[in-house]
Parts: structure tokens; sequence; C-alpha cells
């Protein structure tokens, strides 16, 4: 719905929920989202996880909520006072009116200048090929040493060496310690890098650290620490804080696992794994290999069978050659009986189809006679049948019957007049007779 006054709308009542419902639309369309700066103020976290609070500055303030599933990727508790940016949708809360921003995330102020660090030496890497996926190394199948660069004192070393002695236990593992926090954190890690390389004694190395705040990563988005990654000889897999933290190491790096313990799962196989699809393996070469076996078995008892004695063989072919021979003669000597039959049938269809002259014409002169009798016959019949019928047409003519001395009485309406009822004194008639009419007036009736 328009809000704008309109010649169309400009007299339309809106209800209050119409208001507020186009309202929200009109905001939520229009302004894209955007990142809002200031103090949190009455800060609630209510039992379903969802966070209100105020968002404000010296002169001016606004409601906010940040809803359960996107503040559990928050690692750290806002409190009041403190300053935040929000990345957030301008909205109106229709029930009671309230414009409030739903934020999507919150971090830290002045994370925003870490950021555009993070996105300038992004972009800068990228534009210089480090990224590129044509330039990762691939990673042995089955290493024969794997390298840990961390912190010897981090619970992620504990979970990754967990996690490598449950999945392969015989592999080696050397731990070069760095520091993973700190301002000179990113050169110790470059370092370490550096010295696993020399060295040369593993397969695969893992960049690994647990958790924590932007800050509390960043020595993984210096570029030293990028650039000793990029240049390193040796497969190094990223296993950097939580699965939703991103680093500068983590796009450089050959492979990125969500964790550290990721990064373990991916260094090497899984002993257990590789034990059961070997015992498949197994178990298909067998199942394969009895087939086979089988299947050879069964060629040699079909090949025994077909192996016959060579004078066996010819006796067989002799009797089959007599049994042949003897169907030729009996097939031979049926087709010459069929054929004498066949000039025998035709010998006698020959001397019955030849024709008798004298006989035909005396044949034909006799049924002459006959058809001329039967026609006279026939004629006399017809004529006498004619008289027969002609004289019942005659007996059966109206005239003849007046002829006789009858008459025929119709009314004035020409109806035949058959008896007295049908009349009454004072009524006209008239009278046919043989030859001529009359009419008359009835003077007396009488019913018989």
């Amino acid at each position: 719905m328009n809000l704008l006054p309109t010649p169309n709308n400009f007299h339309t009542v809106l209800t209050v929920s119409e208001l507020n419902r186009s309202t929200k639309q009109l905001l939520e369309q229009n302004i894209p989202l955007l990142w809002v700066k200031g103090e949190i103020s009455n800060l609630k976290c209510y039992q379903s996880g969802h966070w209100y609070f105020s968002l404000k500055d010296n002169t001016a303030q606004v409601r906010c909520v940040l809803f359960n599933h996107k503040n559990q990727h928050i690692n750290w508790q806002p409190k009041d006072g403190m300053q935040v940016e929000v990345l957030a949708l301008v909205t109106l809360y229709e029930a009671r009116g309230d414009f409030q921003l739903n934020i999507e995330t919150m971090r830290k102020a002045g994370l925003g200048q870490l950021f555009e660090a993070f996105e300038q030496l992004k972009y800068k890497l990228e534009r210089a090929g480090l990224f590129n996926p044509a330039n990762k190394k691939p990673f042995p199948l089955f290493p024969r040493q794997i390298g840990i660069i961390t912190s010897p004192d981090t619970a992620a070393l504990r979970d990754v060496i967990s996690t490598l002695r449950r999945r392969m236990p015989s592999l080696p593992i050397i731990i070069y310690p760095t520091l993973v926090q700190g301002k000179t954190a990113a050169c110790s890690i470059a370092e370490a890098i550096k010295i696993a390389c020399q060295r040369a004694e593993c397969d695969v190395l893992i960049l690994c650290r647990g958790g924590g705040s932007i800050e509390d990563l960043w020595a993984f988005n210096e570029e030293i620490v990028a650039l000793a990654i990029a240049a390193s000889t040796i497969p190094i897999i990223s296993g950097i804080g939580h699965e939703t933290d991103f680093t500068i190491a983590d796009f450089v790096a050959d492979a990125r696992a969500p964790t550290p313990t990721g990064a373990a799962e991916m260094a090497c196989k899984d002993y257990q794994e590789l034990k059961h699809r070997l015992n498949a393996v197994h178990q298909r070469m067998y199942r394969a290999t009895l087939r086979r076996l089988e299947f050879a078995m069964q060629q040699v008892d079909i090949l025994t069978h077909r192996l016959i004695y060579p004078g066996d063989r010819i006796e067989h072919q002799l009797a089959h050659l007599r049994y042949t021979q003897d169907r030729f003669m009996k097939t031979w000597e049926l087709q010459i009986e069929k054929k004498h039959w066949k000039l025998f049938e035709l010998g006698q269809h020959l001397s019955t189809a030849k024709p008798n002259v004298t006989r035909m014409a005396e044949l034909q002169n006799e049924l002459a006679l006959r058809f001329r009798y039967a026609w006279t016959r026939y004629f006399e019949t017809q004529t006498i049948r004619f008289q027969h019928k002609q004289a019942q047409l005659s007996n059966l003519n109206p005239q003849s019957v007046l002829e006789r001395g009858y008459s025929i009485t119709y009314s004035t309406k020409g109806k035949v007049i058959l008896g007295s009822k049908q009349i009454h004194v004072g009524d006209k008639i008239q009278v046919k007779f043989a030859h001529g009419m009359c009419e008359a007036d009835v003077t007396h009736t009488e019913n018989s």
C-alpha cells in the first residue's frame, strides 16, 4: 500500500494494523542492511535466548532485538554501557508500532578498522594469486608423519592429538611450538612454518588454534603469516577457531577445516574406517575369486562332457549319415508316388471332361420341348386365375350392386347413412341409384 498522499487515496481511511503493516513494508523495502554504532542500554536476555536492548548516543536511542539463532554466533557477552556496532534491518514492530532494529550480527566498537584491514589484505593477496586453487598443494593419502604448529599449552592441541591418536595410533606427531596470540605471534607462526619446511620431516602441517574474538585470532590475519603459508613446501591445513571464524590463513592454506579437530580428521585417515574398508575389499576379492573358481570348474565340466573319443565321434557321425540317407530315400520315394497319383488324377479329369456333342444336342431338344409345354401350362393357369379375380372384382363393384336395384343414402354432409338412428324427421337426405340420384325429406323413421 502506498502511504504517500495521491488524488486516489487522499481520503482513504486506514486501520492501525494497515498503517503499521504498510510502514513496516516501506521501511524494509527502502532501507537496506546498515551498520549502526551506539551504546548498549537496558539489556534484557530472555529464557528464549533472544536479546532486547536499546542502542543510544548523546541525543537519541532506538530499540533493538537480536534473536537466538543469530546471537549464538557471538562469542562474547554484551553488557550495558558497551559501545558496539550492529548490522541491522530497519523495521517496525507492528503489534506496538515500535520503530526498531532487527540485528543480524554485532561486534565491539572499534572492530570496524580490523575488518577493513582484513578486507584490504584479503583483496591484496587475492590479486597476488595466493588464493588461487591451482596453487594448492595436494595431501598424501597416508602421511608418514604429521606436524602441528600451535601453542603447546592450548586445549586445541590436546583435541588434535587426541583425534590423531584415535584415528591413526601409529602415526608419528611433531609439534612446532609457537605463539598464537599477541603482537609477536604472527612472526612466531611464520618462523615455525619456515623451520618445519627446512627440517622437511613431515608430510602434512596442521596450523591450529582454538576459538576466540577477532582480536585473539588476528595473528592469523597478518601478511607475514599468509606469505609463510604460501611459501611452504609442505601442505598446510588450517584449523583456526570455530566454524564461523574465517582468517586470511584459511584462504591461503591448502585446505581449511572448520575446527582444529576437523583439521586432524582431514590430515589422516581413520584406522578403523580403513580396517573396515580393507575387510570389505578382502570380502569382495574373496567372493570374486570364489565365483571365478566356480565358473572355471563349471567350464571344465562342460568341456569334459563335450570331449568325445574320435572313434566314437566318427561312429556317431556315420550313424547320423545313415539315418539322413534313409530319410532322404523315403522322402524321394514318397515324392515319386505322389507324382504318379497326380498324373493318374489328371488323366481321370481329362477323360471326364471330354464333351459328347450328340448327347448334348438330344438333351437340349428334350429341355426345349419341356420348356414350351411348361410355359403353355403356366400361361393357361394364369389366364384362368385372372378371369376368376376379374369376376370377383366385378361382383364387389358398388355399381354392380346398384344395377341389381339397390341404392345408397347420404346425409347432407355426404356421409353414408347405415341406419334410421342416424336421421330424424325433417332431415334432408340424398339417394343414389344405379342411374342418377334424388333428394328427399324425412317424414317418418322407424327403428328395427
